[in-house]
Parts: C-alpha cells; structure tokens; sequence
C-alpha cells in the first residue's frame, strides 16, 4: 500500500518584523551601492541609507534572539554532522531543515550579517579626503581611518555584491525546481505538513519588535550624534 502523504497546510514561518527587515535591508543596501557610484550630492543618501542599514542590522541581531521560531539563529545554526547529512541529501525529517533556513541559506544570512555589520563600521570611520567622513572618523587614527575607506570603497562593496548576487542565484536554482522562496518572504506563509511549528507573529511580538526598533534607531541616532561633538 503507497504510504500517505502528510496534509500539507499554510504555516507561518516568516513573522512580519522578519519580513519587513529582509526587504528594507535590500532597498538600503540598493541605495547605498547607486548612490555611492553616483556621489556629489547623492552621498547624502549614502549616508542615510547606511544610517537605515546600520538600525536594520542592530534590530536583526536581537530579533535572532526573541523573535518568531524559524527567525532565531537557534534554528538555523547546524552542527558539521547535520550539514553534512544536508550535503549528501540524508537529512532527517525531524531536523526540518527545509521549513526555515536550510545550512546553505544559514551560511548566506550570517555572511551578510557580518560583511553589512563590517560596511557599517568601516562607514562610521571612513574619511575620503575629499567631502566626506563617517561620524565617528575623529575617534580613530588617520591611518585606520583611510584603511577602513580602502575597505569600504573596495572589497567590502563587492563582497556584499557577490554575496547578493548568490542569493538571488539561490532563488533562481530552487524556483526553476518549482519552490518558491520569494512567496513566503512576502506572506509569511508556506505550505508545509501538518504540525510544522509555526512562527509566532501575534500583535504582543509586534509590538515587541516595535519597540527594538526604536531602541536601535535610538542607538544609531546617539552613534551619529558622537560626530556633531567637538
């Protein structure tokens, strides 16, 4: 007799505060690349843009701790043996590796974490020599000033371009096997079997994420301010 499959049914894997931060991530990336190509006058947006950037990734650090199930880094950080498993196409159905991040997409989030987080500081102390200078420029040696301007002009851009680029390369390969990852980033929902936990997203989360987002605009805020100091 064919075994049964499990009823498959909407689940809420991606929470709205997660959702809004994936997109408004990319836009303020996107802004930060043309304006930066552009410069003159266009540098304010740079500037802003990374300022946006900089609150995103504060809140994103702790939304990987409080946020809704499939959000937290708890459940996409896999030990050698399972992404191994992965590899050889032998996961486990209890590890459940495809309802959230799979350790090919782990990998990317983290790696855009950590380069966008390296940009953000290397702007912070950046200094041109032409017009501009990161607000925190003052507080470090002139030297490291114009090395972390080499870095954020040079290979941090196109790290975080390449890494972007393998991204939507992901999307690509696993939409022309006929899944979807664009879907759930927009609804929130994917069809999964049957008792897959969901992600909370009930109004009291929301109101918590909207709080963190103030406390790390406040951050940004203070962090700006330091460079209007004399």
């Amino acid at each position: 007799m064919a075994a049964i499959e499990p009823t498959s049914r909407p689940t809420r894997i991606w929470d709205l505060p997660t959702r809004l931060f994936h997109w408004a991530l990319a836009a303020a990336i996107v802004v930060c690349f043309v304006s930066g190509k552009i410069g003159g006058n266009a540098m304010e947006w740079h500037f802003k843009a990374g300022y946006v950037a900089f609150g995103l990734i504060a809140f994103r650090l702790v939304w990987g701790l409080v946020g809704g199930r499939w959000s937290r880094f708890v459940h996409f950080i896999y030990a050698p043996g399972t992404v191994l498993r992965y590899l050889k196409g032998r996961t486990r159905p209890e590890e459940m590796i495809e309802v959230g991040h799979n350790p090919l997409g782990s990998f990317s989030v983290f790696a855009l974490l950590g380069i966008v987080s390296l940009q953000i500081a290397t702007g912070l102390v950046a200094d041109d020599e032409i017009a501009n200078t990161g607000p925190l420029w003052r507080f470090v040696e002139s030297e490291t000033a114009l090395d972390a301007t080499a870095w954020h002009k040079g290979p941090g851009q196109w790290i975080i371009i390449a890494l972007v680029s393998l991204h939507i390369a992901s999307i690509v390969f696993h939409r022309l096997r006929g899944h979807n990852l664009v879907l759930p980033m927009l609804t929130g929902d994917k069809p999964l079997p049957a008792g897959t936990p969901a992600s909370a997203d009930g109004w009291s989360q929301r109101l918590l994420a909207l709080v963190l987002g103030a406390a790390a605009w406040a951050l940004v805020s203070w962090v700006v301010s330091l460079g209007a100091l004399s």
